[in-house]
């Protein structure tokens, strides 16, 4: 009978300071393996797509007239900044000459007064430059200037 008396007249720990334990812990678990989870899916995403080293810089020799919409028109002048995959040659810059044109032609003045609107054009053309100049899983181009850029 004396185990009984000793058993019962122990005292009762607190569930509410075991409950504050546990809230703690799992808050410290969680948010180590939340911390863990983002960092290394930042680092295996930077791994995927490695951001290009910058190479040789190929500027266009001769400005280019684009008729714009409601009989304005664009004098642009461009270079094209290479990858330094690409080597220290130039590449041939036809196609880039023939996608310039294409991207800004019929646009009206208003979308290109705008930093957002040239921002979108710009970002559509280079990914179809990068695009035409991709060969062998090699990049090599990776963005393009404007030298000048004047609307009428």
């Amino acid at each position: 009978m004396a185990d009984e008396t000793t058993v019962a007249e122990a005292p009762k720990k607190s569930n509410k300071m075991l409950m504050i334990i546990i809230a703690l812990a799992l808050v410290v678990v969680g948010g180590g393996g939340a911390g863990a989870f983002f960092m290394l899916k930042g680092n295996s995403a930077d791994a995927a797509e490695e951001k290009p080293v910058k190479g040789i810089v190929t500027a266009a020799e001769n400005t280019i007239t684009v008729n714009l919409a409601e009989g304005h028109y664009l004098k642009l002048g461009f270079a094209i900044q290479q990858t330094e995959e690409s080597g220290d040659h130039a590449i041939d810059l036809n196609e880039a000459y023939q996608m310039v044109i294409d991207q800004y032609t019929g646009r009206t003045v208003a979308e290109l007064s705008t930093a957002e609107g040239r921002a979108k054009i710009k970002e559509d053309l280079v990914a179809k430059l990068v695009e035409t100049y991709t060969h062998d899983d090699v990049k090599q181009v990776m963005d393009i200037y404007y030298t000048s850029f004047v609307t009428q």
